[in-house]
């Protein structure tokens, strides 16, 4: 990919604003650099604007949130086509260098940049690399992104159906919305559906119009936040060979990839991180601000009608995973738990009807687990069990 001044576009990805601005003024001449320095800007790229750019360029640590996790999303997941080159300070110890490379149309790039030859050097190979043929499209996934034509049909009619029977309800409320506090009647936000799609959200606004702007000091009011996590912290050995493969006399079997490119137990990695981790998903019971009439909105789940919108555009289906606030996706981009973005994002699903997360009895693990079960099978005749299973779901009494 090539911008209108033929200079080729690589996407180049750091947590260093400051070599990356050294790095755009050195290649200035020959490249188009774009800049990413969080995973969400990464995931908006790549699944909105996939033909933008034609290398990738990672100069982050391999552990960081730029790094292997990421990567494994946008050349598995996303099944992007373009070659990435890592671009590393030092050489590499010959373990991580094989992890590097074990990701499809991946190089290791071990260069200081501090002379003019190495900057020649990575613009040579990558000249080479956008004249090489594109490889064949691999055989799509079991489960793919593409929406099942006898789903979108019935979102389409149904969507279309009860937005023409609601427009009168949506005037009375807009009326309500307005008497009680200012702002606008509707409400978006940007969230992650399908594939690690960015679109906006809309909804009936039912908060204070400064919400997102004092959320981050309520995060202590999350019923997802599991507390007392020092005490595991304090139980965890210091990484290295975990105790276990330490006594039976043998290399830990599982490994990951520290800050310093050396090989560490995941199994104790994983304790401390569990400890010191923060909840993927945010919920706010008696959330202080919502409005008056808010709370009646979301307890009858009004509020969430605008969505059928989302509905008609594509965006989203009737029923499937709730679409999640960029903040939120981004902790969820590890093997286990990226599978839920396979499926189509809903109004309503399974983990809602499920429980629809009574007074936080439900965990933040059972949600995943469920959003994960409902990639693996969806279909037309579960998510008409779905359908029928939310309308007494409406009437459980909660302050969600």
């Amino acid at each position: 990919m090539t911008s209108t001044s033929n200079k080729m576009v690589v996407m180049y990805l750091t947590t260093d604003v400051r070599a990356a601005s050294h790095f755009q003024r050195e290649m200035a001449a020959d490249l188009d650099v774009l800049v990413v320095t969080t995973p969400a800007q990464a995931l908006t790229i790549c699944s909105q604007q996939p033909e933008s750019f034609g290398a990738i360029l990672n100069a982050a640590s391999p552990a960081s949130s730029l790094g292997l996790r990421l990567m494994r999303v946008l050349k598995q997941d996303l099944r992007l086509p373009q070659p990435l080159l890592w671009l590393t300070k030092e050489d590499t110890t010959p373990a991580l260098r094989a992890l590097l490379v074990e990701i499809s149309g991946s190089e290791v790039f071990s260069q200081t940049f501090s002379a003019a030859n190495d900057y020649e050097r990575l613009l040579t190979r990558l000249h080479f690399l956008a004249q090489a043929k594109v490889a064949p499209a691999a055989a799509p996934a079991p489960h793919a992104l593409r929406m099942p034509m006898g789903k979108r049909f019935v979102d389409v009619f149904c969507a279309g159906i009860a937005l023409l029977l609601l427009s009168p309800i949506f005037l009375i409320i807009a009326v309500l919305i307005k008497f009680e506090s200012r702002g606008p009647v509707f409400y978006y936000s940007y969230r992650v559906g399908a594939g690690y799609r960015v679109f906006k959200f809309w909804k009936l606004r039912s908060m204070r119009s400064d919400a997102d702007k004092l959320l981050g000091s309520m995060k202590g009011l999350n019923q997802y936040q599991t507390g007392g996590s020092s005490a595991g912290a304090e139980s965890a050995a210091p990484l290295g060979l975990c105790t276990i493969c330490a006594a039976a006399g043998t290399q830990c079997q599982q490994q990951l990839i520290d800050q310093r490119g050396q090989l560490i137990c995941e199994r104790q990695y994983r304790w401390q991180q569990k400890a010191a981790e923060t909840p993927a998903f945010i919920k706010i019971v008696n959330d202080p601000r919502v409005t008056k009439i808010g709370r009646f909105l979301r307890n009858t789940s009004i509020d969430e009608l605008p969505q059928l919108y989302n509905v008609l555009r594509g965006d989203m289906s009737l029923v499937g995973n709730r679409p999640l606030p960029l903040y939120e996706a981004e902790k969820l981009l590890t093997d286990e738990y990226s599978k839920r973005f396979i499926a189509p994002a809903g109004i309503t699903g399974l983990w809602q009807v499920s429980r629809r997360g009574k007074g936080g009895d439900m965990s933040e693990e059972e949600r995943k687990a469920l959003d994960n079960e409902y990639a693996r099978d969806y279909s037309l005749k579960k998510d008409i069990q779905i359908i029928l299973k939310t309308i007494p779901a409406l009437f459980q009494k909660e302050n969600v």
